[in-house]
């Protein structure tokens, strides 16, 4: 475990993130947890932007089953505008249905985020007409009206990895 010291503070470093996986005002906890262990097996680091549709505090974490989470990398931020600011100089990439480039055509490297939005509503309009070059979508077929949140993120992060280890 590496110790930062930031200020008075410390700051326990579990690991150093490959990949930074922000989820847009995540809903349903089982899904969260579901991306918290995808995060921890590729060594990216989750970011929970508010609201949340659950609670995250040690009890509700314990109840829900997540004893892996103490091994990740995470942080929850007030509103988009912190992550984005924090992740400032990092690509971020946003999935969406409606985007119209496919994932696997995206060239990710160390250090990109991927930005996903809640099982409700995606990500907002005004945030993917910021960067639509940077908008990825996972086809899948007209019958299916979308993926579960925690299979989205597996597909991009291990597609992410693979680019990345391929060498």
């Amino acid at each position: 475990m590496t110790v930062v010291s930031a200020t008075a503070i410390s700051i326990h470093v579990k690991y150093e993130a490959k990949f930074h996986v922000v989820l847009y005002q995540p809903e349903i906890p089982g899904n969260t947890g579901a991306v918290g262990r995808t995060c921890v097996a590729v060594g990216a680091k989750l970011w929970l932007v508010r609201p949340l549709g659950f609670r995250v505090d040690k009890k509700s974490l314990r109840r829900a089953g997540l004893d892996y989470w103490q091994h990740l990398e995470w942080e929850t931020v007030s509103h988009w505008e912190e992550v984005s600011q924090r992740l400032a100089g990092r690509r971020l990439w946003l999935f969406s249905k409606t985007a119209t480039r496919i994932y696997c055509d995206a060239k990710f490297e160390i250090g990109d985020a991927m930005v996903f939005g809640s099982e409700t509503n995606g990500l907002p309009t005004s945030l993917l007409e910021q960067s639509p070059e940077r908008n990825l979508r996972i086809p899948i077929r007209e019958q299916v009206r979308s993926l579960n949140l925690a299979s989205s993120v597996a597909i991009a992060t291990y597609e992410a990895l693979r680019q990345c280890t391929a060498d």
